[in-house]
């Protein structure tokens, strides 16, 4: 959600800040803008919508200097205009910003009570003048900034630089990440180590309350309190090959089809083939004495979350809390001390996720993180983290960070039933052994792609869809439904299926198409059922199952979608694919942004 970058360089700083933003589209936006130093002198360039609508601007109006900044805006307040677009900046000062200044208003009123001008509808302005007034009381820059920032409530990252310096940017964070990048000579800012990857590879990643100065070639990082503190500076391996489209009209489409890959590699990570055993790091508690996990996650990784909760419980007959992150420390849940607590996020950074996890500190849980980004705020404040190796995902839609949570879920739980004694060892080997044949399966099925396209067609004729399931092919549905709406702009939900006739029954006829995933196993039968009570009130049902769940349902279903026969442990994570790509190619025939869904942030880090 919003992208900052900033560079103090040595070369011509306009080719380069837009091509960061670029780097930073899949982070969701609605407006771009630049602001470069020339002569001394702020100038910039701002357009509403892409970036390429930017690119006509600065076309028509070049750019030039060494130092600038530069931005890509998910609004938040104020419209998605020009006028409100970043950089906001006067004579004296430019400010870039990601999150929420939640007292701007107070603020707001204080300056112009004192003869401020504001422009925008934006919090950010605040920030503009805030360090303006302070430079006119004859303040230091450094010492305007230090002083501004113990003015902001919120959650907030900036970058800034003021008319004059050539040699100066500051940047700051407070619950929105900020890295900074090392180069030869020059020295970056930007909204995470994705967005600085062609430039550098030595990155440090500021600390929560972190503000620093980049001044003659030195960066130098203070803490919240102002004392000089220092970091430390990691060698990435981002590059911008990684996050190149290459053969795919869509990122979203190459990330569907990196799957098979991925999964493979982070099962490396934590299944031995030889022994079919599963090897964890260092955990910080012992599966065998805690007597529950709470768990908490947003969105994608909020229904991974719950799939795992049905592996625990079965697997290894722990009892499971998974809770929606923007809820759970709200409801102030009593927890044991010296419990467990489990955090899933793609980007690391989700601000609700991250509350939550701080919250479970306050109440002394030992913390588990599962994340897609090891440098992340919440990989960085957890006691031990379980990575997932799926490589940059650009789409705003998680499709393989999902699967590769769920790979992650599903070695902690076969931990876990060892742990505690519920699994056996050949138990283990058998479940493990049909973890380890997932990314070959995926493969196959990926290979007949097209099958969907024809029942894509028809799914983008209807105005509502319905998801259904049963046991762990609930959350599935749940997912399904969330990845149609996101990227198709079209209704869908998600139901467990015996639900079906408590309500959602009435909403069937013959224009509803209902997507139920049903492996073969002990709950087929019952989903049978429900699929028969669709069928008889004219619902259009598509079935995703295997060969012999096909054949039992028989005649009757408007569709059905063949996946291999795998064991019902691993059958969420192939199941995620045939919703992934009905999902992909319905958005590719409605014409909509496929990745970078209108209204939609691929980081969310504002509540």
């Amino acid at each position: 959600m919003c992208g900052i970058i900033g560079i103090l360089g040595q070369k011509a700083v306009t080719p380069l800040l837009v091509d960061g933003l670029k780097r930073l589209e899949y982070r969701g936006y609605d407006s771009a803008g630049i602001a470069t130093l020339r002569n001394g002198q702020i100038d910039r360039r701002r357009a509403e919508g892409k970036i390429v609508n930017l690119e006509a601007v600065i076309e028509r109006e070049p750019l030039e200097g060494t130092v600038g900044i530069g931005h890509t805006r998910w609004a938040t307040h104020g419209r998605p205009t020009e006028v409100n677009a970043h950089p906001h900046a006067n004579s004296e000062v430019a400010v870039v910003h990601n999150g929420i200044i939640e007292n701007f208003r107070a603020l707001r009123k204080e300056l112009e009570a004192a003869g401020h001008s504001f422009e925008t509808e934006t919090d950010t302005e605040v920030i503009v003048h805030l360090i303006t007034d302070y430079l006119r009381s004859q303040k230091s820059p450094e010492e305007a900034v230090a002083a501004t920032l113990k003015r902001l409530h919120g959650a907030f990252a900036v970058a800034i630089v003021f008319a004059g310096r050539h040699d100066l940017m500051i940047g700051a964070r407070r619950g929105s990440p900020l890295a900074l990048g090392y180069g030869n000579g020059e020295l970056y800012l930007g909204s995470d180590s994705l967005a600085l990857a062609p430039l550098t590879d030595q990155i440090c990643f500021l600390e929560e309350g972190d503000w620093v100065v980049l001044k003659g070639g030195e960066a130098r990082i203070f803490d919240q309190d102002d004392s000089p503190v220092e970091r430390p500076v990691t060698r990435t391996v981002m590059s911008g090959a990684m996050i190149g489209k290459g053969s795919y009209r869509h990122f979203m489409q190459k990330e569907i089809f990196e799957q098979p890959v991925v999964i493979g590699d982070t099962l490396q990570s934590y299944v031995d083939p030889l022994s079919r055993r599963v090897t964890l790091p260092e955990l910080p508690f012992d599966f065998a004495r805690i007597p529950r996990l709470t768990a908490s996650a947003c969105g994608t990784a909020f229904y991974a979350g719950m799939v795992g909760r049905y592996w625990f419980e079965q697997v290894a007959r722990l009892p499971m809390d998974i809770d929606i992150a923007s809820e759970f420390r709200y409801r102030e849940a009593p927890l044991p001390e010296n419990g467990a607590a489990l955090f899933i996020s793609q980007s690391g950074e989700t601000i609700d996720t991250l509350s939550a996890l701080r919250y479970t500190r306050t109440q002394k849980q030992h913390i588990l993180s599962i994340v897609n980004q090891q440098e992340s705020a919440i990989a960085r404040e957890s006691d031990a983290v379980m990575k997932t190796l799926a490589g940059p995902e650009i789409g705003v839609a998680s499709t393989k960070a999902f699967t590769t949570q769920l790979v992650v879920l599903a070695c902690l739980a076969l931990a876990a039933g060892r742990a505690r004694g519920c699994l056996s060892a050949e138990a283990e080997a058998e479940l493990t052994s049909a973890l380890i044949e997932v990314p070959a399966q995926a493969s196959y099925f990926l290979e007949r792609e097209a099958q969907l396209i024809d029942i894509a067609n028809e799914m983008a004729e209807a105005s509502d869809i319905l998801y259904m399931g049963r046991g762990s092919m609930y959350p599935l549905a749940l997912e399904g439904a969330l990845k149609f709406k996101e990227i198709s702009y079209l209704h869908a939900e998600g139901y467990a299926a015996g639900e079906l006739k408590h309500g959602a029954m009435a909403l069937i006829d013959e224009h509803v198409p209902i997507v139920v995933c049903a492996s073969s196993g002990p709950l087929f039968d019952k989903t049978a059922g429900n699929i028969q009570e669709v069928i008889a009130r004219g619902g259009r049902v598509v079935l995703i199952s295997d060969e012999q769940g096909i054949d039992a349902i028989g005649e009757g279903v408007t569709h059905a979608v063949q996946v291999p026969e795998v064991s019902p442990f691993v059958a969420p994570i192939l199941y995620a694919l045939p919703l992934q790509l009905l999902a992909y190619h319905t958005a590719v025939i409605k014409g909509t942004d496929v990745d970078q869904p209108r209204n939609l942030a691929k980081s969310v880090t504002v509540e």
